[in-house]
């Protein structure tokens, strides 16, 4: 079991440093364009600034390489943070230096403040066991206790997720202990019938994945670029779509072991292919064995997407990672808009498994609300399904 915040004890005039996952996209301008991940992150500070705690949220935006960057400042979050809690909250414009000091001195009970991106320091993601945990000593001295709240983050050994926990009072936030609780029922306890969708891009994105549930599943739907290893392996031609040459033998392998373990491997009947990759490029209805050469696959066909639409809305639990098409460009958005609203009409549990399929959702216009639950790490949820340790978690145990 791991500890939660009911295990810290009075938390007033505490000052708590809550590792939170704000890695939200933005626009050339600075703009966020999905706050998914702050809302996400709401609950857990709110609750800390309720009971008097004095908050100081660190989270990391995009990869700087350990120096600081005005194009991944966390300063436009700070802005949407405030917006959301209704109050203001402070921005350190470093990390663990004067005015991150400074700023957590001067915070009152129920006051927030967010500090710079963690990863304009070398120290938070260096292999180096010492000079991560130096960083981590520096991040420990501005708090009393730790909250571990990025879910999206704690399958990485970093000095703001596995070191700092060595070093202060620790425990996990609520959403951690949401996202273990749901990935903990679609790997123990799943409500029959169990279907797992998976597209994007790669088959070897998916291997450990597709090895540990395919015997937990009833039914494994494939979409995505990924599906065109596996018409390949049945020996279709796939003319320019994506290809993993080097996973055909894999794919070939889930097919017959899918089959030998009574498991569905629903691949689409039919695909829309195009010239080219481009928004306005012509698109054609093919059948998924007679994809003609030139051509790419850039969606699953309106018949998959009945098929699949089908499987998903007649589960009782649903796990969904991975669009099913290229869904930026609305001529080959069909296919995901198909899985994502059957998912909405699931009567058990359904989960969307956070990277590109909870931008998806909320990019073909709908609700948070209308899912059972949208992951906010889409790595470590992969991870998790893998059935890998993650190391953010064991140093909370």
């Amino acid at each position: 079991m791991v500890r939660t915040i009911d295990d810290l004890g009075e938390l007033r005039g505490k000052r708590v440093l809550v590792r939170s996952d704000l890695n939200v996209p933005l626009d050339d301008e600075n703009n966020i364009t999905d706050d998914g991940r702050i809302r996400a992150s709401l609950p857990t500070i709110q609750r800390l600034a309720q009971a008097g705690a004095r908050v100081l949220v660190v989270a990391h935006l995009g990869r700087p390489e350990g120096e600081p960057n005005p194009a991944y400042s966390l300063a436009p979050v700070a802005g949407r943070l405030s917006e959301l809690l209704g109050s203001d909250v402070t921005f350190a414009t470093d990390t663990v230096g004067e005015d991150a000091q400074g700023v957590a001195n001067r915070l009152q009970d129920g006051e927030v403040a967010l500090l710079e991106n963690v990863r304009f320091n070398p120290g938070e993601t260096s292999k180096d066991d010492a000079i991560r945990k130096a960083f981590a000593e520096q991040l420990a001295n501005l708090a009393d206790v730790f909250v571990s709240d990025g879910f999206g983050v704690v399958h990485r050994k970093q000095a703001s997720v596995y070191d700092i926990a060595t070093l202060l009072p620790s425990a996990t936030g609520g959403l951690v202990q949401a996202e273990v609780e749901v990935l903990e029922r679609l790997t123990e306890s799943p409500e029959r019938p169990y279907v797992v969708v998976l597209g994007g891009s790669k088959v070897s994105d998916k291997l450990g994945v597709i090895d540990n549930l395919i015997d937990k599943a009833d039914a494994l739907l494939i979409g995505g670029g990924m599906v065109f290893t596996f018409l390949a392996a049945q020996g279709h031609n796939v003319g320019t779509s994506l290809l993993e040459a080097d996973q055909i033998d894999v794919a070939k392998r889930y097919i017959d072991e899918a089959a030998a373990k009574g498991v569905e491997l629903v691949l689409p009947t039919d695909i829309v292919v195009a010239p080219e990759f481009s928004a306005d490029a012509p698109a054609t209805v093919v059948a998924a064995d007679a994809m003609p050469d030139g051509q790419m696959g850039l969606d699953i066909g309106p018949e998959s997407g009945k098929a699949f639409a089908e499987y998903v809305r007649t589960a009782k639990t649903v796990f969904w990672n991975g669009p099913m098409g290229v869904f930026e460009f609305a001529a080959f958005a069909a296919g995901t808009k198909a899985v994502a609203e059957a998912l909405t009409e699931v009567d058990g549990l359904s989960v969307v498994g956070g990277g590109d399929s909870a931008a998806a959702v909320r990019a073909l216009g709908f609700k948070d609300a209308q899912f059972g639950h949208i992951s906010t790490g889409g790595g470590a949820s992969l991870e998790y399904l893998e059935g890998k340790s993650l190391p953010g978690l064991e140093i909370l145990s």
